[in-house]
């Protein structure tokens, strides 16, 4: 069984749901990216999603755009972001790590050398934005064979066909896009969310984890009532470049700490 796994079977047994953070590795420093990690950890975090920065980040919003422009800035490469992943299993086996990019830096890499590197590393799942599930299924199939997990993206224009795609490939959790546009655009709608998540229960046998709207603990545990996971991405990335290298990583474990209780009461 998988560390993703793992996680949402232990938080099964708890009558508890998942807590998915993401920030940029490299935002706002490289040095910072670690003890941010941590923090998030510290914090009630049960599985991290680490972002790639890239250049073009069509899908993200101008908050993560930004967070993207400062980490390749700071000189950010996949390979540091899987050194950043590698410090981290240092200190912490157990949290899951997942990447969360472009497929250009995977590509230009290779996959058989990303995987392996990812393996190495301590990566325990792989989201890649601009992959659809009929674009995929080599890099799965290259993943799969280290024992790490491909997350796809669903979002409320899925049409069934795409949904039982991704039913067939992915494994760890699906992350369901609760908005139409792109990162931080808009608030989320709840009645929405809980009228899709039924029709992808039928054909993704997974958890299945809810992101893009959610902004504080009052959201995020009504995202709770009825999703496997709250994903929280933009609202913590404003945390970052609100805050300075040195008070980052205890600001964003304030806000992510927040977020838990309100999960959890």
């Amino acid at each position: 069984m998988s560390r993703i796994s793992e996680t949402f079977a232990r938080l099964r047994s708890q009558g508890r749901k998942a807590l998915i953070p993401f920030v940029t590795a490299g935002d706002p420093t490289q040095a910072a990216t670690v003890p941010i990690m941590q923090s998030l950890v510290t914090a009630g975090a049960d599985i991290i999603e680490l972002g790639v920065p890239f250049s073009d980040p069509m899908a993200d919003g101008p908050t993560i755009q930004r967070s993207s422009e400062r980490a390749l800035k700071n000189g950010t490469s996949l390979r540091n972001v899987l050194g950043f992943v590698s410090t981290f299993r240092q200190t912490d086996n157990s949290t899951p790590v997942v990447l969360m990019g472009y497929a250009n830096p995977i590509e230009a890499m290779g996959y058989e050398a990303f995987t392996e590197a990812a393996a190495s590393a301590g990566v325990d799942g792989v989201l890649v934005v601009d992959y659809p599930p009929e674009e995929s299924e080599k890099l799965t199939m290259a993943l799969r064979t280290k024992g790490i997990d491909s997350i796809f993206l669903l979002s409320p224009t899925s049409e069934e066909s795409r949904i039982e795609g991704v039913g067939r490939l992915a494994s760890g959790y699906v992350y369901y896009v609760s908005l139409k546009g792109v990162t931080g655009a808009a608030n989320i709608d709840l009645s929405e969310v809980s009228g899709r998540l039924p029709m992808i229960r039928a054909h993704v046998n997974l958890p299945i984890g809810v992101g893009f709207g959610i902004r504080d603990g009052e959201t995020a545990r009504a995202i709770a009532g009825i999703a496997d996971a709250v994903v929280i991405g933009s609202r913590l990335v404003q945390e970052i470049e609100a805050s300075t290298p040195e008070n980052v990583a205890a600001n964003i474990g304030a806000l992510v700490r927040s977020i838990r209780t309100a999960m959890d009461a």
